[in-house]
């Protein structure tokens, strides 16, 4: 259970709300012990009056009065406890949404390493799972179980008033069930974490199949996919029988020896009764008394199993919670903790000040691996002064994009050090070296919001003109003037409804308004035609200039305008320099020229590079 009771720590902001249901649960069961007493009297009075004569009319008006009392206790019963499953409803779902931001915060923080081993669809099943399957628990405690655990506890004390056997054999009761159920716990909960990891997988397919659809559709895979899902979810058909199969063999178990002791219990209370040790009202009282403890214990199985989905769940939860952030990012965290609010940014702390005359970039003896000895990169050492404009150049594969990712942060070298404005890269806080690069990929990545949202990402305060200008430098605003909600037009999931050329446009328009002071060129504009490439290269020529720019070129047109070029091979640096010097070097560069004079694309394509 300490994964639960984690889950009441990591969530005490609800201790007003759990204090309510524990007052409501108080109430509803002192409320329902009152009516086997009431019953019992009543039981009592009547006997009194048919076989001992009591007088009939005050026998009357007492019953009468009882049973008005009785119908009091049920109706507290009744608001209380509706009372008390609204401050449960409302405990639970604010604890969905204290779990699922304080979640979406940690894989906002968790390096790129994580999610490059991750599925994203599974990332969001696993969500939706775990914390599902604790605010039920939450919820389904709160509404119902508290109470009667209240319940049963008083009623173990109002036995033992009455005959210390009914208690003893109660307090056997409990603990021999808890130990029969914990006998079943580890077989269930391993064939449940079998289940739980396929249909992670199932539901992670799942949402990469419909995110692409067309895909799928273009290759004729519907039935492969559909088949590979229905494997995985037929395959925990199997698990579930020989769960339900081991929970019920055991459930046989434990109700054979509940009803055993409860047979005990009976004979205890009806041949005292015979014997004269209890009335009438006596016997009703504790028959009723001992019903209400046998509730919670034949509904101990569901309540098990509830927890052990729970607990299932809240590990899930936890390790995604304990996995190491970056010491940058964990204390970006400390600095804005969430607790299910929400907040329009971030703050940014202190701006850290360049160190005077140092280069912008600076790579040194920079060594890099995604995988364990497997350098992608060797020996990389670089520097970009203020204002330079440098091209990477080198084969599909051969690093550059790697060089890009280590410069914004989202990985770490194994070896050597990076340095942003004289500053170690490693020493900034993620958030003031990230807002000084601005990025254009050669994957647009837009998301499904309107254009005006996508332009403006980085900047959400930017005014309607900033926006417009914005647009119009990345030759947008033609496009999107055309749309019949202009700027608010919706362009849906990762921009589907705009073309290859629109979306990249609006990807430039978006690095534009950010207005950082280094930009980063991603093959910006891989996927525009001459024409338009043209008309945005001369919004980039105005954002660059007076700018640092590092470009992964596309075409050698844009190659020819940079201070100089560094051309990668096999991830190392080949050669560093001016166009005019490495046009006559006989290196990469120059091999590049040359195939292009001849009109080889066939090889030119090798390079990602056209003429």
């Amino acid at each position: 259970m300490s994964s639960l009771l984690r889950i009441v720590r990591f969530t005490r902001s609800l201790a007003p709300l759990y204090t309510a249901v524990i007052a409501c649960s108080v109430l509803t069961a002192a409320a329902g012990l009152a009516v086997p007493f009431l019953i019992g009297y009543a039981t009592d009075t009547v006997s009194g009056a048919v076989t001992e004569g009591d007088d009939v009319s005050t026998a009357v008006r007492t019953v009468v009065l009882i049973a008005a009392a009785v119908l009091l206790a049920e109706l507290i019963t009744t608001v209380v406890s509706n009372v008390g499953g609204w401050f449960g409803d409302v405990m639970s779902n604010r604890m969905r949404t204290i779990l699922s931001v304080r979640y979406y915060d940690k894989l906002l923080h968790l390096p790129q390493r994580w999610f490059d081993g991750e599925i994203t669809g599974t990332i969001v099943a696993r969500l939706n799972r775990s914390i599902t399957e604790v605010t039920n628990f939450v919820k389904m405690m709160s509404n119902s179980f508290a109470s009667m655990l209240i319940t049963t506890f008083a009623v173990l004390v109002i036995s033992a008033w009455y005959a210390w056997p009914l208690t003893a054999l109660l307090l056997v009761v409990f603990p021999v069930y808890v130990w029969l159920t914990s006998l079943t716990s580890v077989k269930w909960q391993r064939l449940e974490a079998e289940k739980n990891e396929q249909v992670d997988i199932a539901s992670g397919r799942f949402a990469e199949v419909v995110g692409q659809i067309r895909v799928v559709k273009s290759f004729v895979r519907e039935r492969g996919e559909l088949s590979d899902f229905a494997r995985r979810f037929g395959s925990t058909d199997d698990t579930t029988r020989e769960q339900s199969a081991h929970w019920h063999r055991m459930d046989v178990i434990r109700r054979a020896f509940l009803n055993l002791v409860f047979f005990g219990i009976y004979v205890i209370i009806f041949v005292r009764t015979v014997q004269g040790q209890f009335s009438l009202g006596e016997m009703v009282l504790l028959i009723q008394l001992m019903s209400m403890a046998k509730a919670p214990v034949e509904s101990m199985s569901f309540v098990i199993d509830s927890a052990q989905r729970a607990l299932a769940g809240s590990r899930d939860y936890f390790r995604v919670m304990e996995t190491e952030v970056d010491p940058r990012t964990a204390a970006l965290m400390a600095a804005h903790p969430t607790d299910g609010a929400t907040t329009d940014g971030e703050a940014i702390d202190a701006p850290v000040e360049p160190v005077p005359g140092a280069p912008v970039i600076s790579f040194r003896e920079v060594d890099f691996a995604y995988e364990a000895d497997e350098d992608v990169l060797h020996g990389i050492d670089f520097r970009v002064d203020r204002g330079e404009k440098v091209a990477l150049v080198g084969e599909s594969g051969g690093g550059k994009s790697t060089i890009v990712n280590l410069l914004l942060g989202l990985y770490e070298p194994r070896q050597g050090s990076i340095e942003v404005v004289g500053r170690p890269s490693a020493d900034l806080p993620l958030d003031q070296l990230r807002s000084r690069i601005g990025v254009v990929f050669q994957d647009a990545s837009l998301f499904s919001g309107t254009i005006r949202e996508n332009i403006a990402y980085g900047r959400p305060e930017a005014s309607d003109e900033d926006v417009v200008l914005a647009a119009r430098g990345a030759n947008a605003e033609a496009f999107v003037q055309r749309f019949p909600d202009g700027y608010e037009q919706v362009i849906g999931e990762r921009g589907l409804k705009l073309s290859g050329g629109q979306r990249q446009r609006i990807a430039v328009a978006r690095a534009i308004l950010k207005d950082a002071p280094v930009l980063v060129l991603d093959e910006a504009t891989s996927a525009l035609d001459t024409k338009a490439e043209i008309q945005v290269q001369k919004g980039l020529d105005e954002l660059m200039t007076g700018r640092t720019s590092l470009i992964i070129a596309h075409r050698l047109s844009t190659i020819a305008e940079v201070d100089r070029i560094i051309t990668l091979r096999d991830g190392n640096i080949d050669e560093i320099g001016s166009p005019a010097e490495l046009a006559t070097s006989g290196g990469i560069y120059a091999q590049l020229l040359a195939l292009q004079s001849s009109g080889d694309t066939r090889r030119l394509a090798k390079y990602d590079i056209t003429g």
